[in-house]
């Protein structure tokens, strides 16, 4: 499974259990014009978003052998450490749903 079916299937089931789940795409683009777009979120920004009753999710996506990178675990930890956030790697629905049933 990819890592963008993984993401799709999370944000089905988050969004059946009741949260507001978004997906984040960041990085630049180069336009057709030739300027850059930039999406405006930091290096490392988690690919989903999830809230619900007060409090947000930071949620990474990856395959079965896909690994983070330093920028991602970090915005995690900022995230979870200087915010009060929850959040992690997922790699399945289930994964998902642990972290946010679990915070």
């Amino acid at each position: 499974m990819t890592e963008h079916d993984i993401q799709n299937s999370i944000r089905l089931k988050l969004s059946e259990l009741g949260y507001a789940v978004f997906r984040i795409n960041s990085g630049k683009v180069r336009m057709a014009d030739g300027r850059w777009f930039d999406t405006g979120v930091p290096k490392g920004f988690s690919d989903l978003i999830a809230c619900k009753g007060g409090k947000i999710y930071f949620l990474e996506v990856k395959n079965e052998t896909g690994t983070a990178s330093p920028e991602q675990l970090n915005f995690l930890e900022v995230m979870r450490d200087k915010y009060g956030c929850a959040g992690g790697i997922v790699r399945s629905v289930e994964d998902a749903v642990r972290i946010v049933e679990r915070n």
